[in-house]
């Protein structure tokens, strides 16, 4: 059985990076050793916390599924009061210079 370049070639370069994950006791290690490895991600995310650990006056508002019901047929039968549409923007005009 012979085996054609090309296929020995892949072969080769697929155990040379298999090789490259490897540890030096032989285990794969895509982390490269690394014990920092993805501290700047972990850092990116834990500064994106307001407060890990809010306190509330009131944790959760009381809540009537008798109210729910009567909100959600007033709803249905059109007598919910219809809000009142406000613009947080204005509409500004402006001009392009040209350059000379």
């Amino acid at each position: 059985m012979t085996i054609e370049p090309k296929r020995l070639a892949l072969l080769g370069l697929a155990a040379m990076s298999v090789s490259a994950c490897m540890n030096n006791d032989g285990r794969l290690d895509l982390t490269q050793g690394d014990p920092s490895w993805g501290e700047a991600n972990r850092a990116t995310m834990a500064a994106q916390v307001v407060d890990p650990s809010p306190e509330y006056e009131n944790p959760i508002p009381p809540t009537s599924a008798s109210n729910a019901v009567r909100a959600a047929d007033a709803y249905r039968a059109g007598e919910v009061e219809e809000l009142e549409s406000l613009s947080t923007t204005e509409s500004v005009g402006g001009g392009g210079g040209g350059g000379s």
